[in-house]
């Protein structure tokens, strides 16, 4: 081999490795990796082996003279059998010279594999010859060996061919070790591309796993921290295909959607400080239990009361021989009857709901100071002052104190999410989980932002937030509402300075909230086509 060629080929090795560690998409840096190693060693033809369990495979084929491609950027599939690592009592398998190269560690040069004084077992090769009258003669099989030493992958040239003359000639040393060493930068990156990928996976795995504990926290919005994902991605890649509008110049990356995905799903994690008591709190008296049952048992104790009075006055009326007076058991059963209305009322505003009116809250008011019990030889009211608090809630089944404690979980969330030191391509996930309680108007929570403050993706976050909860059929104090109803109340939102209105026009005029029913909720809540 001339000088100036060693040179070449050199310089050709520096400019594959440059480019080997720009590529990103692993099918296409395997295919750069035959191909380079082709073009190095002016190889006719190429394949490229993957372990694959205990076999070895052909990922990748290129074949020049054949004008064969297969797997890589082909989008074809090389179906060829496996290669056995093992033998079936066990033992290595080194009658392949992929499986010597690869259980050696070593470049294995042939000269022609039709030499009868060869000990491999060319059958593969022989068979492909027939197949595709074809004549395989050199071959260079070489390991794809990482820096910790071990082989992933086989790297095998077929039928080296003479610029000048055009036939096919041996893989010269020098050949063979300039490709050893572009096989070595190539099972680095290759190696180094693996390891992002799988870190990449195990972080997906820790935030799931957040969300899942949330998730088996709280039966009632299990379903949130999976589906706010769904919805937030839905919304997102509608904004993406605008193309008029406020939007136009909105677009998203691949990375971008990672990075809004991750947020969305780390969206509450703060919840996992906050109180299952008041998390899962289903009726305004709940703490640990439902304290109803403790006031039906007063309400009880009332009516005993009640009628220990009324056949005190007949004993009463019996030893001092008087007649007895009908008009107290009327009296009685008049009593009686508003005492269970009262008690009857009292559950049902217990349950909680949208709203509860002036009036109910005045009633139970007038309840707590109207109705007395003996208890412990002491007189106390039916209702305590914390009990007839929590009955007042106008709305849910939470106190203003209560709220708060859920509230801040969004505060948990941007104080944990804040700890976290991320990568430059996740920055932002802090801003986008953090700001899904803020409003337009600025009277949104934690920080009182508006519009401008906020990023396309946090108020994308906001609405997925809203929506998923308005048509989630499993919280505790109310079922899922109909889609007609929730989309009027998201328009109502809206006008209100609530949500973003562009992002809730695309919301409506791509249909995302169509696409999200037909996945998610329930047939009889879909009453909007």
């Amino acid at each position: 081999m001339s000088d100036q060629k060693l040179i070449q080929q050199i310089e050709k090795l520096i400019e594959i490795g440059i480019a080997l560690t720009n590529e990103k998409n692993a099918e296409i840096l395997l295919e750069k990796i035959l191909l380079y190693a082709k073009s190095l060693t002016g190889a006719d033809g190429g394949t490229l082996y993957r372990t694959e369990g205990s076999d070895m495979r052909i990922a990748i084929i290129h074949s020049d003279s054949l004008k064969i491609h297969l797997g890589g950027s082909s989008g074809k599939k090389a179906d060829f059998a496996a290669v056995p690592l093992y033998m079936p009592d066990g033992s290595v398998n080194l009658n392949h010279v992929v499986c010597y190269s690869y259980h050696n560690k070593i470049a294995v040069n042939v000269l022609d594999v039709y030499d009868p004084d060869d000990d491999f077992d060319f059958s593969g090769p022989k068979e492909f010859d027939r197949q595709y009258h074809y004549r395989t003669k050199s071959l260079l099989t070489i390991p794809l060996k990482n820096h910790e030493g071990d082989i992933i992958g086989v790297l095998q040239l077929i039928n080296a061919i003479d610029s000048v003359s055009g036939q096919v000639v041996d893989f010269d040393a020098v050949s063979q070790k300039i490709t050893t060493a572009m096989a070595s930068q190539a099972a680095i990156v290759l190696t180094q591309q693996q390891l992002i990928a799988d870190l990449e996976k195990l972080f997906q795995s820790l935030v799931k796993l957040v969300a899942t504990a949330i998730d088996q926290k709280s039966p009632y919005t299990g379903a949130h921290s999976r589906r706010v994902p769904v919805l937030t991605m839905m919304l997102a890649e509608a904004v993406h295909q605008t193309e008029q509008g406020p939007f136009k110049d909105f677009s998203l990356s691949d990375a971008d959607r990672y990075e809004l995905e991750i947020a969305a799903w780390l969206h509450d994690c703060g919840k996992i400080t906050t109180p299952e008591s008041v998390m899962d709190k289903a009726t305004k008296l709940q703490t640990i239990f439902d304290r109803i049952a403790l006031i039906e048992t007063r309400f009880e104790v009332l009516k005993r009361d009640r009628e220990i009075d009324m056949l005190k006055q007949k004993i009463s009326a019996l030893e001092n021989a008087e007649s007895s007076d009908s008009r107290a058991e009327q009296l009685l059963q008049q009593n009686l009857s508003r005492i269970d209305d009262d008690l009857t009322f009292i559950k049902r505003v217990n349950l909680g709901g949208e709203f509860l009116s002036d009036a109910d809250q005045a009633r139970i008011q007038q309840l707590r100071r109207q109705y007395h019990i003996a208890l412990d030889s002491k007189i106390q009211p039916l209702l305590t002052d914390e009990e007839a608090y929590n009955l007042s809630i106008s709305r849910g089944t939470l106190t203003r104190e209560e709220r708060d404690v859920i509230n801040h979980h969004i505060v948990a969330t941007i104080d944990m999410l804040g700890a976290i030191e991320f990568p430059k391509h996740l920055k932002n996930v802090p801003e986008y989980a953090g700001g899904h309680h803020e409003r337009v108007d600025g009277k949104g929570y934690p920080r009182g932002l508006r519009r401008e403050q906020m990023s396309v993706q946090a108020r994308i976050m906001a609405i997925a937030d809203v929506f998923e909860a308005l048509t989630d059929p499993g919280r505790p104090y109310k079922p899922g509402k109909k889609l007609s109803e929730s989309l009027a109340i998201l328009k109502n939102m809206k006008e209100g300075g609530h949500i973003d209105p562009d992002l809730y026009d695309v919301f409506m005029a791509q249909k995302v909230y169509k696409k999200y029913a037909d996945q998610y909720l329930a047939a009889e809540q879909i009453d909007v086509l």
